[in-house]
């Protein structure tokens, strides 16, 4: 969670993802008791995800805000369809998010693939400039503007297979590995396409949301769908660093466009393989639940040991500012380490893991409460990389042996999936794949 997140201030209009700036978002703990609660499921969670105080965990795009927009300008603000990488992976990130999967029907093969991908096409090109849809809108964004709104497609392992297209699946796409503490429902996890939908106006996102799943005919089924949101932007005095459901500072530690290795490090470049993934990413979406009645028990000090950072400023517990460099070494009076060795901030930078990166792009949410008044609510990690073999698993891996994070999350269902590179003028997302 902390060191990957967004700043709040939103961005002016994004004519394409090369102007969207990204801006910095933004010893083991002491042990308690098991509580009833805890014991529904938390056995050895995994606490990558949450990105809590780390570098690798995770990174939000963010943009680099000079003062607060006011909320009634945002319904204005538009981001370009046609772009060299996808909406939605540095578009700065929105208040409201839905995750959509979908499954081909029966019968659908390549040919009804590409048909409904220039259908999605062609919505969200219109959806985003803050025009109605092609035939039978809905009227729900009615007088409402853009808003911000990105709608961004990919392709799931499954996918090549049902189109007959195997030998263009990348080998970046192999599934993830199993992790020891994942407790993953299937029915919740990956499929043959994926929708990422924002916005920073809730009915906006919904209208999005509601055309790509008509368009969606008798050639695809929803699979699963997950909702989320954020601090809206301008909702505070001046632009920080968002908090996740934990009341951390979730993002600290996210990558800048203006970083030299950025493009290396978040997208397939144009004489990349397979071609038709020239310029696009790969993403990993995992849904996180936050234990946080456990989590809540805690007193201020373990909860900073945890994560290994100020939960007020976000500061690393060896001094500074929130962007200070933590000082793994440093040991108090009595030769601890300030910093436990299980902190997450600790196992999650990357300088840790071999300089793993990922920009993280994730969204709180809450689905309601079990009869014992549990909320299930935590996180909808959205992390892209170039390569989630380079970015994505070798900090899962560690984090998975264990740290202070871990027992106070669960990893309840995950996906990975490619998403190629922009659609030029003229193009549908996916086109030099389905007619290549």
């Amino acid at each position: 969670m902390p060191d990957q997140s967004t700043p709040e201030a939103p961005a002016p209009s994004v004519p394409d993802n090369s102007s969207a700036q990204a801006a910095e978002a933004g010893g083991g703990s002491p042990k308690k008791a098991i509580s009833r609660r805890r014991l529904l499921g938390t056995a050895g969670a995994t606490g990558l995800a949450l990105g809590a105080a780390g570098g690798a965990a995770g990174y939000t795009a963010a943009p680099s805000p000079a003062k607060v927009t006011p909320l009634s300008s945002l319904g204005t603000d538009r981001v370009s369809f046609h772009v060299k990488h996808q909406p939605g992976i540095t578009t700065p990130l929105q208040s409201t998010g839905h995750l959509i999967a979908f499954d081909l029907a029966a019968g659908s093969g390549r040919k009804e693939a590409a048909a409904l991908l220039r259908r999605w096409s062609d919505t969200a090109r219109r959806l985003m400039a803050g025009k109605a849809t092609a035939q039978d809108d809905t009227d729900v964004a009615r007088d409402a503007g853009p808003s911000s709104l990105t709608v961004t497609f990919g392709f799931g392992h499954s996918f090549f297979a049902r189109t007959g297209l195997e030998k263009q699946r990348p080998d970046a796409l192999d599934p993830l590995p199993d992790f020891s503490s994942d407790h993953l429902d299937k029915k919740r996890s990956n499929g043959d396409l994926w929708v990422q939908i924002s916005a920073n106006d809730a009915l906006v996102a919904f209208h999005a949301l509601r055309a790509i799943q008509k368009d969606s005919g008798d050639a695809a089924r929803v699979r699963w769908q997950m909702n989320g949101f954020n601090r809206s932007p301008g909702a505070t005095a001046r632009p920080m660093t968002a908090r996740n459901l934990m009341g951390q500072l979730d993002g600290t530690r996210n990558p800048k466009q203006s970083d030299t290795d950025f493009d290396e490090r978040i997208f397939v470049p144009e004489s990349g393989d397979p071609a038709w993934m020239a310029n696009g990413s790969y993403v990993v979406v995992r849904r996180i639940r936050m234990l946080l009645d456990d989590w809540e028990e805690l007193s201020l000090k373990e909860q900073e040991e945890v994560m290994g950072r100020k939960k007020s400023s976000g500061a690393p517990l060896t001094g500074g500012s929130e962007t200070t460099e933590p000082d793994l070494e440093k040991t108090d009076a009595d030769g601890r380490l300030i910093i436990p060795i299980n902190a997450h901030s600790r196992i999650t930078r990357p300088d840790q893991n071999g300089g793993a990166a990922m920009l993280r792009r994730s969204y709180s949410f809450h689905d309601g409460f079990d009869a014992d008044g549990v909320p299930d609510a935590g996180l909808l990690f959205v992390a892209w990389q170039a390569d989630p073999l380079r970015g994505f698993v070798p900090v899962q891996r560690k984090l998975d042996r264990g740290d202070a994070l871990s027992a106070f999350i669960r990893h309840e269902a995950s996906g990975l999936f490619a998403v190629p590179g922009g659609a030029a003028e003229g193009e549908y997302v996916g086109q030099r794949l389905l007619e290549g």
